[in-house]
């Protein structure tokens, strides 16, 4: 058994679902600019994903999914932990992304728009990443 070689498995179903989850929200992009309103306040725009007029980014939900999607990124290497160095651990990483899974579907028909859009939003782009990453890894 040679141990200097890592083996690594990525599930195509990611793959399919990242593609989904694009599509999805392309097409919740493309309604959500049909029926908006004309545009209130000086940026002349709604408020980033995940942010409510109110403020309501700020929510225990907003935070969860903020959490669970920093530290999948910081374990893909995406951002630098506290040792200021990035980390690559792909169990971790894994985790973190079955984790907004587990909480998308168990939250399904339960979210506001905002919190639902910030959830798909956050798995979209850590499933995205954790594909990139484990595929530069296995090569060409």
């Amino acid at each position: 058994m040679a141990d200097d070689k890592l083996i690594l498995n990525v599930d195509d179903d990611w793959k399919r679902q990242a593609q989904e989850e694009k599509r999805k929200l392309a097409e919740q992009e493309q309604k959500a600019k049909a029926v908006a309103p004309p545009a209130a306040g000086a940026a002349g725009g709604a408020a980033p994903a995940g942010e409510a007029e109110d403020g309501g980014a700020h929510t225990p939900f907003a935070g969860l999914v903020q959490t669970l999607l920093t530290q999948g990124l910081i374990y893909l290497g995406g951002m630098a932990g506290r040792g200021g160095r990035p980390t690559l651990n792909l169990d971790a990483a894994r985790s973190a992304v079955d984790m907004l899974g587990a909480l998308d579907e168990k939250t399904h028909g339960n979210l506001s728009v905002d919190e639902q859009q910030m959830l798909d939003t956050a798995l979209y782009e850590v499933r995205n990443r954790f594909v990139s990453v484990a595929s530069q890894m296995i090569g060409p």
